[in-house]
């Protein structure tokens, strides 16, 4: 089966190919016969209740400063193709949340991955709170009262901005941080969102496990172990990225939410878990893929696309 397949990114040209999640999807999905097509989220446009958007043919190629060829520069409407990959990086805010009512236009004619709809409905750090027992404690809040009452049942927390993506703005707070009034206080001076505030997991020190799940199925597992001193372990702040299996607790997390994933249509999703706790359900645009191929041969892309094919095939 030769899909047309369009990717909603940020501009392909600044993308980090050794790293890079997307390109290896776009790379799989040409080694499979797919053709692929790229456009930016500034180009999209919606007349009469159809969507369009301008971009380019692309073909990828795995050579640093030369990864993409492209075609003259042509107008489309997005229902021309089988597969659009919702593929560009958060901040989640009104215009991540404007462009899904955009390809909410389109799906399921032209299957989104992730669906559209449930990438509005599950706020990573939100959509988490609907499996009680997984999660550390946690308290999601604008109310400082609140989060002073929680430090003082808890002790040691870590803070975060509801909507924040890669470690940005992640703080730990000793049970007697006379600082944590002053970051409150910043946080509301700098955005209208609420803080999310977690009882510390010493556990992170070892490593937050990110775990990739197709169609709510598990593929595989990297770890991605904080600098010394650190409580941040995304890659992207200097976390090291390491070989790990799934232990019994993660299949236990992954059954407890693979069945919701699926019924959501959240094709390709990301979770965090540190020690036996479920932190984040990443549906946006998950990474990892790139180290857990390095690491165990597995390339979650691929399978990705195996199950993309008989979406399609069945449609």
């Amino acid at each position: 089966m030769s899909l047309k397949v369009a990717v909603q990114m940020d501009p392909i040209e600044g993308v980090n190919i050794e790293g890079d999640t997307t390109f290896l999807m776009m790379e799989t999905a040409q080694a499979r016969g797919h053709s692929l097509f790229v456009y930016l989220t500034a180009t999209l446009a919606m007349e009469d209740g159809r969507v369009f958007a301008r971009g380019r043919d692309v073909t990828v190629q795995r050579v640093k400063g030369d990864h993409a060829t492209f075609g003259a520069p042509r107008q489309v409407e997005l229902t021309e193709f089988d597969v659009i990959l919702l593929r560009q990086d958060p901040p989640f805010d009104m215009h991540y949340i404007d462009t899904t009512f955009f390809l909410e236009v389109v799906h399921p004619k032209t299957l989104v991955v992730n669906n559209p709809i449930e990438v509005r409905n599950a706020p990573e750090k939100l959509f988490v709170t609907k499996f009680p027992g997984l999660q550390p404690p946690t308290l999601i809040t604008w109310d400082k009262a609140a989060v002073l009452d929680f430090r003082a049942r808890h002790g040691d927390l870590v803070m975060k901005p509801l909507n924040g993506r890669g470690g940005s703005g992640v703080t730990r707070h000793l049970k007697d941080d006379p600082n944590l009034d002053t970051l409150l206080e910043l946080h509301a001076e700098l955005g209208r969102e609420p803080v999310i505030v977690q009882k510390f997991l010493p556990s992170v020190t070892k490593g937050d496990k990110r775990i990739l799940l197709i169609d709510g199925d598990p593929v595989g597992a990297i770890n991605r172990v904080p600098a010394k001193g650190q409580i941040r372990s995304n890659l992207a702040v200097g976390g090291e990225a390491q070989p790990v299996e799934l232990n019994a607790r993660d299949r236990e997390i992954c059954a407890a939410i693979g069945p919701e994933l699926k019924a959501r249509g959240l094709i390709f999703v990301g979770i965090d878990v540190i020690g036996d706790y479920l932190t984040e359900i990443n549906v946006t645009s998950p990474t990892g893929a790139v180290a857990l191929k390095r690491f165990t041969g597995i390339d979650a892309t691929d399978v990705m696309w195996q199950r993309i094919e008989v979406l399609r095939a069945q449609a």
